[in-house]
């Protein structure tokens, strides 16, 4: 699959530098085009992958704004966007639309450029384009407070009814507690790149053997074409680059020793798949909820296992309760890991987001009475007690 990835805001800029490391460490190529938009000057010096070029700076000439963010302010964040949505088409006009075979619009929606301004970004290439545009959204943790989640539940509407399909992410499933909140999302960061990666540059080849279950872009979008939340699970084990290249002993080996072998890799391919579903999901879903499932083993091809990948597909629709399971293996013959990857697509049952939802409503009932309480004691502080002055003008 090829891509052209847009970050929207701090944290979408951030999760796309880190997709572009991952494939420059994996020799995958999935970003065909990169971009970095945001509202804050200095949070567009951070990436160490996007090129300069690819990098718009949004609302410095807003007196709000000013290029130093939105503070968190998703209705400021969505008002620059539409101002200078003519810089954002601009930007995107070297886009070889030839070359892609969907758009991926990527944000932290409890902030204010992401949430506020990703929408209007995902109007704008809905109507450019007529590929597939696909979001990913990060969903603040309770920690973050009501704000971020009041801001995360007004985009998720946006996000979703607008983009083919939505991709969460939750940040409450992934934070460790030791970590400090920056190195949190560093890391947060760097495995959700490696899943999403691992699971859309599928079909690619490294001068590898030819992939026995073929993936190409199609099988994804179709997966995909459910609309709605997806989720991806992911799960990774180290191999044996000896073993997995083929030495004397693979070629010496008896008929009977390579049946136990290919009983071990079954297993293992089995056992990856169930860790993958079992184990965190981007954002926390009930795996029966989904529509459609899609999986994606990557690894040396010495390691897959046609009857692993049968028996993995055939307990996954058990798993999912549905039928539209696809299967494919995408060989990389230096890698030093064999992984799978599990996009669920249109779950419908998430806890997390109804969390969120119930939060942000008491954030906003809560930030209503504050209002009316700030009101009614300020005017009590200018206004004498027998309401005899009148103010001056």
């Amino acid at each position: 699959m090829k891509l052209a990835t847009i970050g929207v805001g701090n944290a979408g800029s951030k999760i796309v530098d880190r997709m572009l490391e991952f494939e420059s460490q994996t020799d995958r190529n999935l970003c065909q085009h990169v971009h970095a938009i945001n509202t804050a000057r200095t949070d567009l010096a951070k990436p160490d992958y996007i090129p300069e070029d690819r990098r718009v700076l949004i609302g410095d000439t807003n007196q709000k704004a000013k290029g130093h963010g939105v503070g968190g302010d998703v209705e400021v964040g969505a008002e620059v966007a539409k101002a200078d949505i003519e810089e954002i088409r601009r930007a995107f006009d070297d886009v070889e639309i030839h070359e892609v075979d969907a758009l991926l619009v990527v944000a932290g929606l409890g902030g204010g450029s992401g949430s506020g301004g990703g929408p209007v970004v995902i109007d704008t290439l809905q109507e450019m384009y007529d590929e597939p545009v696909y979001g990913l959204g990060v969903l603040p943790g309770k920690y973050e407070g009501g704000r971020p989640a009041l801001n995360a539940a007004r985009s998720l509407q946006s996000f979703v009814t607008k983009v083919d399909n939505f991709i969460g992410f939750d940040n409450d499933a992934w934070r460790a507690r030791e970590q400090t909140i920056e190195e949190g999302y560093e890391q947060m960061n760097r495995e959700l790149a490696a899943r999403l990666v691992t699971l859309l540059a599928a079909g690619e080849t490294d001068d590898s053997e030819v992939a026995e279950n073929a993936m190409d872009s199609s099988d994804i979008i179709r997966t995909l074409d459910t609309g709605g939340v997806s989720t991806i699970g992911y799960a990774a084990t180290e191999v044996d680059n000896d073993a997995a290249t083929g030495g004397l002993l693979d070629r010496w080996s008896t008929d009977r020793a390579e049946s136990a072998d290919e009983g071990s890799k079954a297993t293992k391919i089995q056992g990856l798949v169930r860790r993958a579903v079992n184990s965190r999901l981007t954002v926390p879903a009930e795996i029966s909820s989904a529509d459609r499932a899609l999986v994606v083993l990557s690894g040396p091809p010495s390691e897959f296992s046609r009857k692993g990948i049968e028996s993995a597909r055939q307990w996954l629709e058990q798993e999912a309760d549905t039928v539209e399971v696809l299967v494919g293996d995408d060989p990389r013959g230096k890698s030093p890991q064999l992984a799978a990857a599990v996009l669920l697509s249109n779950v419908t049952e998430t806890p997390r987001i109804n969390e969120i939802q119930n939060q942000a409503v008491d954030a906003q009932e809560k930030i209503a009475e504050q209002e009316a309480v700030r009101e009614e004691e300020i005017n009590d502080l200018i206004t004498d007690e027998n309401n005899d002055l009148d103010p001056v003008v």
